[in-house]
C-alpha cells in the first residue's frame, strides 16, 4: 500500500479562484471524502461563467495505486454564476459553530466576488449520497449549492447604482458573519452577511483596490493593497485615518511627467496585486507587485519597507497562500509553472523577542532590520502550465477507511493550471 502524494482534476473550462475547504461537512468529520472538497470557478470572457464544488471519486484513491484510471476528483455540484469569479471560499472553520439566523445547520456557506459579494448555501445529504461506483459521475446524488444573497452597494465614488466590480474579499474567521470586499472604485466594504447589510464602506486607496485581508484574530483591523502600490491598514473604530505600512519605491529613470494635466502629478508606481497574514505569526504579511517575480515580506512592528524578499521565481508571480498550522509555510506559485514552498520560521523573530515596546504603535521603525533575501526554497514542483492559483487545505488528520488502510495526516495544495487541478501532499 503507498500514499498518494497527488490527486488530479480535468475541469471543462480554466479555472482561476479556487479554494479547500476549511472543515469537515458537518455530521461527517471522520470521513475522509469531506476533507477534501474543493470550491472552483471558471474565467471565461463572457457572461456563462460556472462555480463547482468537486470532491473525491472514491477515498480509496488515498491510499491504493489502481485507480489510476479514474479521476481522483468528480464535480458533485455547480452553478451559474455569470461574470468571472474574482475570489471563492469556503466558510471558516469557525462559521460552524456561530449562532446563524438564517442558515439550515448541516448547510455550509460559500461566497464569491465579482460584480457583486454572493454567498451560497452548499448542502449534500450525507455519506449516503456520495458513495458512488468507481467510473460514475457523483453528481446530483443530494448535493445542492443555491444562491442565498446577493450583495452590491452604492457607491461612494461612482453614480451608478449597481455598485463597481469586486476584486477580492476576506472572510472574517472571529466573527464569520464579516466579510470585507475590495473594489475597482477605490473603496472597501465590511459586510454583515447574516443579516445581508453594509456596514461601512471607505475610500481606501486612490485607486483601485485589488486585495484585502482581515488581521488574525480581529474584528476591528484590515489590510488593503492596490493599484497605487500601497499597503494600508485600517481600524473600523477609528476610520479617520489609515496606516500605510508600505509603499512601493517609484520605479528609477521615469521620464519627467509630460505638461498635459490628464497624467496626474503621482508618479508611476508598481500595483501590490496580493496581501496575506502569517495566521502562525499575524506581525507578518506577504505581497508581491504586478508582473513581479519577488514576493515581498513585510513586518507590521517595522512598516515602510520589507524584512525578506523571496527571489526565486523566473517569471511573474500569481498567487501565494501561508499554511494554517503554526509551520510558518508559505507557497507561491507562478507564470514560471512553479509551486515553490518556503520556511520562514528560521527567519523570522519571534514575537516576545521583538525590541520594540508593544504600547508605541504601529509606526515605529526597528532600527535592527536589514532586508533578507531568501533564494532557496525548501520544496520546488514544476506543473505542466502557467499556475493561476493555489489553496492549501488546512491539516487533515489520519482518518481510517473502510478497507481498513490508514490516511496518513498533514496538508495538501491544489493549484490551479488552465483547466487541470493538481492537489500535491506537502
Amino acid at each position: 500500500m503507498t500514499q498518494t502524494t497527488s490527486l488530479q482534476y480535468e475541469a471543462p473550462w480554466p479555472v482561476y479562484a479556487l479554494d479547500w475547504c476549511k472543515s469537515a461537512a458537518p455530521g461527517q468529520t471522520l470521513r475522509p471524502r469531506s476533507a477534501f472538497r474543493l470550491g472552483i470557478a471558471s474565467l471565461t470572457e463572457d457572461y456563462r461563467n460556472r462555480i463547482a464544488i468537486v470532491g473525491l471519486q472514491d477515498e480509496r484513491v488515498l491510499v491504493e495505486d489502481d485507480y489510476t484510471e479514474y479521476p481522483d476528483f468528480v464535480t458533485l455540484v455547480e452553478a451559474q454564476h455569470g461574470y468571472p469569479a474574482t475570489r471563492l471560499h469556503w466558510q471558516p472553520s469557525t462559521a460552524n459553530s456561530f449562532a446563524w439566523s438564517q442558515k439550515a445547520a448541516a448547510a455550509e456557506l460559500l461566497a464569491t466576488t465579482g460584480d457583486a459579494l454572493r454567498v451560497w448555501e452548499y448542502s449534500s445529504d450525507g455519506p449516503a449520497a456520495v458513495s458512488a461506483y468507481v467510473g460514475r459521475q457523483a453528481s446530483g446524488g443530494g448535493h445542492k449549492l443555491t444562491l442565498k444573497t446577493a450583495l452590491s452597494g452604492q457607491s461612494k465614488v461612482q453614480n451608478n447604482n449597481t455598485g463597481a466590480p469586486l476584486t477580492s474579499f476576506s472572510w472574517n474567521e472571529k466573527s464569520p458573519s464579516l466579510i470585507v470586499t475590495s473594489s475597482i472604485d477605490t473603496t472597501c466594504t465590511v459586510w454583515n452577511i447574516d443579516t445581508s447589510t453594509a456596514i461601512t464602506q471607505l475610500i481606501a486607496h486612490d485607486r483601485e483596490v485589488y486585495d484585502v485581508a482581515w488581521l488574525p484574530g480581529s474584528t476591528d483591523i484590515f489590510v488593503s493593497v492596490g493599484a497605487d502600490g500601497s499597503l494600508r491598514a485600517f481600524d473600523l473604530r477609528s476610520l479617520e485615518h489609515s496606516t500605510i505600512l508600505y509603499e512601493t519605491p517609484a520605479p528609477k529613470n521615469v521620464p519627467p511627467p509630460s505638461s498635459s494635466p490628464s497624467s496626474s502629478a503621482r508618479p508611476p508606481t508598481s500595483p501590490l496585486l496580493r496581501i496575506a497574514f502569517n495566521p502562525a505569526d499575524s506581525n507578518y504579511m506577504s505581497t508581491f507587485h504586478m508582473d513581479g517575480t519577488d514576493v515581498q515580506i513585510l513586518d507590521m512592528r517595522s512598516p515602510g519597507q520589507p524584512v525578506m524578499e523571496l527571489k526565486a521565481h523566473r517569471a511573474q508571480v500569481n498567487a501565494l497562500g501561508w499554511s494554517s498550522t503554526d509551520s510558518q509555510l508559505l507557497a507561491t506559485a507562478g507564470d514560471d509553472c512553479q509551486l515553490l514552498l518556503w520556511d520562514l520560521a528560521p527567519h523570522t523573530q519571534a514575537p516576545a523577542a521583538s525590541p520594540r515596546n508593544a504600547s508605541t504603535g504601529l509606526s515605529s521603525p526597528r532600527p535592527d532590520v536589514k532586508k533578507r533575501v531568501l533564494t532557496d526554497p525548501m520544496m520546488a514542483y514544476t506543473g505542466a502550465a502557467e499556475i493561476s492559483s493555489l489553496a492549501w487545505s488546512p491539516h487533515i488528520s489520519s482518518m481510517t477507511m473502510n478497507t481498513g488502510h490508514t490516511t496518513a495526516p498533514g496538508e495538501w495544495i491544489a493549484i490551479a493550471m488552465g483547466k487541470s487541478i493538481k492537489a500535491l501532499k506537502v
